[in-house]
């Protein structure tokens, strides 16, 4: 089993910036994935982007790349998105998962075995 506990989210204005962590326990993450999703109100969860816990191998969605960066902390544990020129559009319950591969995975929810709670992003026009 593996547990993740998301934190960071809050309100921003158009143009502002956030970083999100995720911070993982149970087991070693050598052999995971680490994925960050996005769920606006009345959309499906959608991929934002993805890490490799071994090689740090990342994969972006085409709405975020050269926005937001994905990055691990083998010591701590934990993987982070930082969100920078974020657009009202960007605005979302931001989930991380887990996936048990060590292969950057498919974008879709099924890839991942392990999810957190989720942590609100807001951002006003």
């Amino acid at each position: 089993q593996v547990q993740l506990v998301e934190s960071g989210g809050g309100s921003v204005q158009a143009g502002g910036s956030l970083r999100l962590s995720c911070a993982a326990s149970g087991r070693t993450l050598n052999s995971y994935a680490m994925g960050w999703f996005r769920q606006a109100p009345g959309k499906e969860r959608e991929f934002v982007a993805v890490i490799t816990w071994y090689g740090g191998i990342t994969n972006y969605a085409d709405a975020v790349k050269g926005r937001f960066t994905i990055s691990r902390d083998t010591a701590k544990n934990t993987v982070y998105l930082q969100m920078n020129s974020l657009k009202p559009e960007d605005t979302a319950v931001y989930y991380c998962a887990a996936a048990r591969t060590f292969r950057v995975p498919r974008t879709g929810t099924d890839a991942y075995d392990y999810w957190g709670q989720g942590t609100q992003v807001t951002v006003s026009s």
